[in-house]
């Protein structure tokens, strides 16, 4: 099975033509622009879903996850698994896979003018459907946010909604990796990713 999940991502069945105040689209003039996210990256066997919030400029530009060079995510997670972070970004994919992590982000879409998660219109946010994504990898027992925005969004939009089926879930927040949050020194960030790898089971 492909690592990459095409038709998780309901990015395009949010009816944004309607908000006020929004950015327009400079090709078609009417409706705002969104950003979109990714399908997951995820296996059957998934135990671990790291989070973040929503694909930046950088990243959808490239499609991949996390693009941006000088974010911090394949880098730690290179070091947090020994492999060399410059390799070709399948293989980076494929280390997350191999150690049943699946990756993805919180909102399906959203407006969002540049690339801070900050920026991001509530208004128009429209989060992906997490009650399916966990029926699918039912042995998904950890969820780590990328960031308190993360954390906050998953929150706001998803966790007052998912069924009780999903209660044991284990929910823990990390620092962003977003060059925005560049405060705290890489190695104590690595200290606290590192939280990652003894969830994963050997």
């Amino acid at each position: 099975m492909s690592e990459l999940l095409p038709g998780w991502c309901r990015s395009r069945s949010w009816p944004l033509a309607h908000l006020r105040g929004s950015p327009r689209c400079s090709h078609c003039g009417g409706v705002p622009v969104a950003d979109e996210c990714f399908p997951p990256i995820a296996k059957p066997d998934a135990e671990i879903l790291i989070l973040g919030s929503l694909p930046g400029r950088r990243s959808l530009e490239m499609q991949q996850y996390y693009a941006h060079p000088q974010n911090a995510f394949w880098k730690l997670i290179a070091r947090i698994f020994d492999v060399e972070p410059s390799m070709p970004y399948e293989r980076r994919v494929k280390v997350l896979t191999t150690n049943r992590i699946a990756l993805w982000d919180v909102l399906a879409t959203a407006e969002r003018p540049g690339s801070l998660d900050s920026s991001i219109v509530h208004a128009s946010a429209l989060a992906n459907d997490f009650a399916s994504f966990f029926r699918s990898h039912p042995q998904v027992r950890h969820v780590f946010f990328n960031g308190r925005k993360a954390e906050a969004m998953y929150r706001r939009f998803v966790l007052h909604g998912l069924p009780k089926e999903f209660g044991s879930i284990h929910y823990v927040s990390l620092p962003s990796t977003s060059p925005a949050h560049a405060g705290m020194p890489f190695a104590e960030k690595l200290v606290r990713w590192k939280a990652i790898k003894r969830k994963v089971k050997t």
